[in-house]
């Protein structure tokens, strides 16, 4: 295993369970102890954890920006379930939003098998990955390139999503509560997310089960906007109990 890859799985174990033991992670990834505080190192200098005596635990506040190309390769399993609950909900012939977070490229690549969908996104990666699929319209909201995110926003892309209406939009966010609705990392994600959900019949939230009970800097919307929110794991009771009294659909691996 490369460090870069070990450091990546170190990474997505502290968000999953907030702190990790040194002596357990040379344990189970076969490496010396040592190696295992240098990879600590290298997280705490990217500001994505915090060490601690014999191990190290997340920095929350580095939840709301990884950088693009870390967070494609965080939750991953977590990510293809959902684009598997996702690729159910798509009918041949629909027109959707997908945004550009990591979520959506994995859902990008999970739909590729339908006859023909219209495909609107702010998402190079997404514009790249559908490229080759014949018998599609695929999109491009245009705008501004956002440094080290592969994703285009501003003016000129939220007047390109305004300018359509879809059937669906499938969006991510950095964090769900019961008390701040949806939030996201910062105004420019926010207020694309808003747009398509201005611009579409129904609005899904594809998140995953890190992003529950969290808040990020700017909201995007109340969960009175959302209609379907489609996760990979089971929520707990207090949740389930929320999104039925609100009237939202629920999408879960069973």
């Amino acid at each position: 295993m490369l460090a870069a890859e070990r450091r990546n799985i170190i990474l997505e174990r502290i968000q999953q369970e907030k702190k990790v033991v040194v002596s357990t992670l040379s344990r189970e990834y076969e490496v010396s102890e040592e190696t295992i505080r240098r990879d600590l190192d290298k997280l705490e200098d990217e500001g994505h954890i915090i060490k601690s005596y014999g191990g190290a635990v997340l920095n929350e506040s580095s939840l709301t920006e990884l950088p693009h190309n870390l967070r494609r390769s965080v939750n991953v399993v977590a990510k293809q379930r959902i684009a598997d609950l996702v690729n159910d909900l798509i009918e041949e012939e629909d027109h959707i939003f997908l945004d550009a977070s990591t979520t959506s490229l994995y859902i990008a690549k999970t739909i590729k098998q339908k006859e023909h969908l219209t495909v609107i996104t702010n998402s190079i990666e997404n514009l790249l990955e559908l490229s080759m699929v014949s018998g599609w319209d695929i999109i491009s909201t245009g705008g501004k390139l956002k440094a080290g995110t592969m994703s285009l926003f501003g003016r000129r892309s939220a007047e390109t999503v305004a300018a359509y209406h879809t059937d669906k939009v499938f969006m991510s966010c950095k964090g769900l509560s019961m008390d701040m609705g949806i939030t996201d990392g910062n105004d420019e994600t926010a207020g694309i997310k808003q747009a398509m959900i201005s611009s579409s019949e129904k609005v899904y939230l594809a998140a995953d089960h890190t992003k529950f009970d969290r808040k990020a800097f700017a909201q995007i919307c109340g969960f009175n906007k959302i209609d379907a929110v489609v996760t990979d794991s089971k929520p707990d009771d207090a949740w389930k109990d929320f999104f039925r009294t609100a009237g939202i659909e629920l999408f879960y691996p069973e």
